[in-house]
C-alpha cells in the first residue's frame, strides 16, 4: 500500500479493533431469545457465560465466532497491509475485551486470542487449543483452562523461534490473566465454579 508510512499501521489498528469488538455472545443470545447476556451469570459476553443460559449451540457458536474474528482480523490485515498483522491482532484483542459498543465492558479474550494465535502461526494456535482442551477436560474450570492456554502462546512462539511475536503474546496473556482476576480470587478461595454450573452459582464479575 502506497502513501504515508503511518497510513497502513493506522488502518490495521482500526480494522482489528472494529472486527474484534463485534460482541457475538450478546448478538447470538438476543437473536436466540436467551435475553441480555450481560444480565446473566457473571455478565461476561464470552462462550462460557453463554453456556450458562443452557443453550449449548449458542455457546459453541459464540466460541467459534469469537475465535474466527481474531483470526480474520490478522489474516485480513496481512492481505491489505502486509506486515501489519500483529498490530491488528493487538487491537482485535482489545476490541473484544473493551468494545466501544458495550461501554468498554467486553469479554476476557480467551477464544479471540486462540484465533489470533492461529493466524500468527499455526503451531502457536495448535498448542493453545490443545492446552486449553486438556486443562478443561482434567480440571473442568474454564477460567483456569483459558489462562493456561494464553500463557502457553508466548512460550510456544519462543520455542518455534518466533521471537518477534513473544512481546505481543506476553502482553495479551497478561491481559487475559488480568481480566480473570476475579476468577483467580475464587480459585484461591476454592469457590470457582466448574464448567456447566448454573448462573446462580456464579457471582457477578
Amino acid at each position: 500500500m502506497t502513501g504515508p508510512i503511518w497510513v497502513a499501521p493506522t488502518l490495521a489498528l482500526i480494522l482489528g479493533y472494529l472486527l474484534g469488538s463485534i460482541p457475538f455472545g450478546v448478538i447470538l443470545t438476543r437473536l436466540g431469545g436467551a435475553g441480555d447476556l450481560r444480565g446473566i451469570g457473571s455478565g461476561n459476553i464470552g462462550a462460557t457465560n453463554v453456556l450458562r443460559t443452557g443453550r449449548k449451540g449458542l455457546a459453541a457458536a459464540t466460541l467459534v465466532l469469537d475465535a474466527l474474528k481474531g483470526w480474520f482480523a490478522v489474516w485480513l490485515a496481512e492481505r491489505l497491509f502486509p506486515g501489519q498483522g500483529p498490530l491488528a491482532a493487538a487491537t482485535a484483542f482489545l476490541g473484544h475485551c473493551y468494545p466501544v459498543w458495550l461501554r468498554f465492558r467486553g469479554g476476557k479474550g480467551v477464544a479471540t486470542m486462540m484465533g489470533i494465535a492461529a493466524a500468527l502461526g499455526w503451531p502457536i494456535g495448535v498448542a493453545y487449543a490443545l492446552i486449553w482442551l486438556a486443562v478443561l477436560a482434567v480440571m473442568r474450570v474454564s477460567s483456569l483452562a483459558g489462562m493456561a492456554a494464553a500463557m502457553s502462546a508466548p512460550v510456544t512462539a519462543a520455542v518455534t523461534s518466533r521471537f518477534d511475536l513473544v512481546p505481543l503474546l506476553i502482553a495479551l496473556a497478561l491481559l487475559v490473566v488480568w481480566k480473570h482476576r476475579a476468577n483467580l480470587e475464587r480459585l484461591l478461595a476454592g469457590v470457582e465454579p466448574r464448567l456447566g454450573e448454573s448462573a446462580a452459582a456464579v457471582p457477578p464479575a
